[in-house]
C-alpha cells in the first residue's frame, strides 16, 4: 500500500515520517529546491519562515507548550528535530532553523519507506492521500482543491485578537444581542466618550508590524485593520465595529461607543473582539486593546495578525480525523485545514497519519479527547462553525476544569495535568493494535 503526501512542510513532514514508521510506503512531493513560494528561501523540508521560536517551553502554564508534550508523548519528528537543534530562548523553545529543517529533510530523505519527489502537483491524485500544502498553496492546486471542497476555498488575511473568558471584567460590560434579538450571544465592552477620545489616539499612533514583501501589495484589498480605519477619522470606529446602536444594558443606558466580544468555541472559555482584525505588533495590541475597561487585565489567548493565508472551510468538508467528508482516503493536514502555527500544524499531520493508519487497517478513527489540545484543535476544524476562522493552542479551546479554579496559574495547571493523563491513555490505546 502508497500513500501520497503532498507538501513537505511541518505537517507533512510529520505525517510523511508517522505513515512510514508504521510501515506504509509514501510518495512525498514537494516543489523544493527546484521551485519556492514566495515565504521560502531555504530547500530543506520543515522550513520555519517567520520566526525560529516554537512558543512556549513550560507544559503547565502555556497551551503550545502543552500541545508540545502531546507531540512528544505521540512521537513527533517535529519535537525532535527542535530538542536536536535547540537554542537558548528562556521560557521560549528556539532552535536554529537551518540545523532543525536540515534534520527533519535527513530523517525524511533517508526513511526506507519514503520516497521524495520534487514536483508541482495541481490535481489532487486519486486514492490515499494527504494534502499538506499549506497557507501559500500554488494556484493549480488551490483550484483544485476549490473544487473538491466544494467552493469551500478561503483566502483569508487576518484575524482578531481573542481573550479568555476568566480575564473579562464583566462589572464593566453586559451580554445581550444589538436590539435584543438572539439572546445573550454577546458580550458588549461600552467606551465612554473620553475612553474613547483616548483609545483612538493610541490605537491610530499604536506601532505596527512588518509585513512581508508578498503580503504588501493584497493586503488591505478584502479587509481592514481597524488601526487604518481609525485613521480615517475620530468617529470612523463608532460607525463600524464599535457602533453603539442597538446595544443597551438591563437598566436600558445608551453608550457612547461599544466593543462586542462573540464567543470563539462551544464551551465559551475564549471570546474573539469583533471587527478588530490588526497588523499592530503583539505588545502595541495587548497595551491599546487593554484601555477598554472591561479589557483592562485581559490574557490574550492569540493576537490578531494580517497575512496571506489560504484555507479550506474544514467544518463543511472534513470530519474530526481531518478526512474529507465525501472522500474517505482524501486527507489534509496543516494550517490549510485551519489551525494556526508551525507546531499546530505540525501536530495535525501526526493526527492525519495516525488516522489514514487506522483505516488502512480497517479501523474507526479514534479522536483524541478534547480535554487535549490535539483533540480541541480536531473538534475545532470539524464542528459547525458559521464563522470559521484559524486557530491556535490555547486554553480556551479545552473542555473547561471539572470544577471552577479562580487561579489562572492553578487552573492552567490542572488542565495541563488532564490533557498529559488523557493523551497518554489515548496513545497506549494506539498501540494495543
Amino acid at each position: 500500500m502508497t500513500v501520497k503526501v503532498i507538501g513537505a512542510g511541518l505537517a507533512g513532514s510529520e505525517a510523511a515520517y508517522r505513515l512510514a514508521e508504521q510501515g506504509v510506503k509514501v510518495e512525498l512531493y514537494d516543489i523544493k529546491p527546484k521551485s519556492f513560494t514566495p515565504a521560502h528561501k531555504s530547500e530543506y523540508f520543515g522550513e520555519l519562515v517567520c520566526s525560529n521560536s516554537l512558543k512556549g517551553r513550560d507544559p503547565y502554564s502555556n497551551a503550545c507548550g502543552l500541545l508540545k508534550e502531546e507531540m512528544r508523548i505521540l512521537g513527533s519528528l517535529t519535537m525532535e528535530a527542535a530538542a536536536n537543534s535547540e537554542v537558548p530562548a528562556g521560557g521560549a523553545l528556539a532552535v536554529d532553523r537551518d540545523r532543525f529543517a536540515e534534520y527533519i529533510t535527513q530523517k525524511i530523505k533517508s526513511h526506507k519507506n519514503i520516497s521524495v519527489f520534487c514536483r508541482e502537483i495541481t490535481e489532487i491524485p486519486a486514492g490515499r492521500c494527504i494534502v499538506a500544502t499549506g497557507p501559500l498553496t500554488t494556484d493549480g492546486l488551490s483550484r483544485s482543491i476549490s473544487g473538491i471542497c466544494g467552493g469551500q476555498l478561503h483566502f483569508y488575511d487576518a484575524s482578531a485578537p481573542i481573550v479568555s473568558r476568566e480575564s473579562i471584567d464583566f462589572s464593566k460590560c453586559f451580554s445581550g444581542d444589538r436590539y435584543g434579538k438572539g439572546g445573550d450571544d454577546y458580550i458588549n465592552c461600552p467606551l465612554t466618550e473620553e475612553e474613547y477620545a483616548d483609545f483612538v489616539g493610541e490605537l491610530v499612533n499604536a506601532e505596527r508590524a512588518e509585513l512581508h514583501s508578498f503580503e504588501r501589495g493584497e493586503i488591505f484589498e478584502g479587509c481592514m485593520p481597524v488601526e487604518v480605519m481609525a485613521a480615517r477619522g475620530k468617529d470612523s470606529l463608532r460607525f463600524a465595529m464599535l457602533k453603539p446602536v442597538g446595544l443597551r444594558d438591563g437598566s436600558g443606558n445608551k453608550f457612547y461607543a461599544v466593543l462586542q466580544l462573540r464567543r470563539e468555541n462551544r464551551e465559551g472559555g475564549a471570546y474573539n473582539l469583533v471587527g478588530f482584525q490588526t497588523n499592530l505588533k503583539f505588545s502595541e495590541q495587548k497595551r491599546v486593546f487593554s484601555m477598554i475597561p472591561a479589557l483592562k487585565n485581559a490574557e490574550f489567548l492569540r493576537y490578531g495578525v494580517m497575512h496571506r493565508n489560504t484555507f479550506i472551510n474544514s467544518p463543511q468538508c472534513l470530519n474530526a480525523d481531518f478526512s474529507h467528508k465525501a472522500r474517505p482516503d482524501l486527507f489534509f493536514a496543516g494550517q490549510i485545514t485551519g489551525v494556526e502555527g508551525y507546531v499546530e500544524s505540525a501536530a495535525s499531520g501526526i493526527l492525519a497519519a495516525i488516522h489514514l493508519c487506522e483505516k488502512l487497517d480497517g479501523r474507526e478513527p479514534s479522536i483524541p479527547p478534547d480535554t487535549t489540545v490535539c483533540g480541541a484543535l480536531s473538534a475545532h476544524i470539524s464542528e459547525a462553525n458559521a464563522d470559521f476562522q484559524p486557530m491556535n493552542a490555547n486554553f480556551g479551546i479545552l473542555r473547561p476544569a471539572e470544577k471552577t479554579i479562580r487561579d489562572k496559574k492553578q487552573r492552567y495547571e490542572h488542565l495541563a495535568r488532564r490533557a498529559v493523563r488523557d493523551i497518554t491513555e489515548y496513545k497506549q490505546k494506539l498501540n494495543m493494535y
